[in-house]
């Protein structure tokens, strides 16, 4: 049993297992915690979940040579090695935090089949740098406002922000049809699974929408506004209040109204048609963005808010596309 002192509070239990499990392959480590052998005050937790101090952490007896954990951390040492350094464009930098557009198409963190994400390409990009790790995350085709702290003190207050629902995180989303105005607030309980061995895409996450006496079934609660609207889309100002994996995605998708270009729960059919060159320009990845990021500031506790606007393979899309918008009252 380990005990989360204070420097570990906020972590992921994914990350906080890395840690305590040096040369133990990733893929065993998120192995474990599926199968239930990881606890955390005795109950079953997900990759995601968020520790507090004092938390008691159930870590399952691993056995690995110390010839395998050296090849492993060897091995660890290339891949972080063989990151491009880039840098992203930034929209807020001090000597505490760094606020990034990222790009869709590129995972936040390496793992689950990725040699490395935008954390390691930063820190190649900045070997000065003492302290460099994500406050939160965003899917790998999402594009937008990314935080990173460049300070531990930094890192647990603003993930004691959006634990504690601080922030504001609002994104941008098309969909298909007309959403209705009334619709205004979605609260359903969503509920986190692996696909069957039957399925193509066997082991893979998703999420669904359960009851609310689901005993699986955790909180979830979107706000959504329409921005604009076309005769068979519309362009929603999505806002959360809850950070579930697939939020979003699913709470529309389950309104019928799916995200174009979401390839997990979209109008594949659809999907495929816009991606075609003749839909001029073809949309080729999921239209949501992370456009609005409200939060304190770690050090000075001033209200900051951000913007990063459509990039320009979502912004072109929208008049060559779509027909002209119709008002929105």
């Amino acid at each position: 049993m380990v005990s989360v002192d204070d420097d570990s509070a906020g972590q992921r239990v994914d990350n906080f297992l890395m840690r305590h499990l040096k040369g133990v392959p990733k893929t065993h480590v998120y192995r474990m915690i599926r199968s239930g052998e990881v606890r955390v005050n005795k109950g079953r937790v997900a990759a995601d979940t968020r520790l507090d101090a004092g938390d008691q952490v159930r870590v399952p007896p691993v056995r690995i040579s110390e010839r395998v954990a050296e090849k492993a951390e060897a091995m660890a040492q290339l891949v972080a090695a063989s990151a491009p350094a880039r840098d992203f464009t930034v929209l807020l930098e001090d000597e505490h935090l760094l606020a990034i557009n990222k790009p869709a198409g590129v995972a936040v963190h390496g793992g689950s089949g990725v040699s490395f994400g935008v954390i390691e390409q930063l820190r190649m990009a900045r070997p000065q740098a003492k302290y460099l790790e994500l406050v939160h995350r965003l899917d790998r085709e999402t594009s937008g406002i990314l935080l990173v702290a460049k300070k531990r003190s930094a890192l647990k207050n603003l993930q004691d922000q959006f634990r504690e629902r601080q922030t504001g995180k609002t994104y941008l989303a098309l969909v298909r049809g007309q959403w209705p105005n009334k619709l205004k607030v979605l609260d359903k309980p969503l509920h986190k699974f692996l696909l069957g061995a039957s399925d193509d895409q066997a082991g893979e996450r998703r999420v669904k929408v359960v009851s609310r006496d689901d005993p699986d079934g955790m909180p979830a609660v979107t706000l959504v506004k329409v921005r604009e609207a076309w005769a068979d889309f519309s362009l929603l100002e999505v806002t959360i209040k809850t950070g579930r994996t697939h939020q979003i995605r699913v709470h529309l998708a389950s309104e019928g109204f799916p995200i174009l270009g979401d390839d997990k729960y979209g109008d594949f059919e659809l999907n495929k048609a816009l991606a075609r060159a003749n839909a001029r320009p073809g949309l080729k990845r999921m239209f949501l963005h992370a456009w609005r990021l409200q939060f304190n500031h770690p050090a000075t506790s001033a209200r900051l808010e951000l913007l990063a606007e459509l990039p320009p393979d979502l912004s072109h899309f929208l008049p060559s596309a779509l027909a002209p918008a119709r008002p929105n009252p």
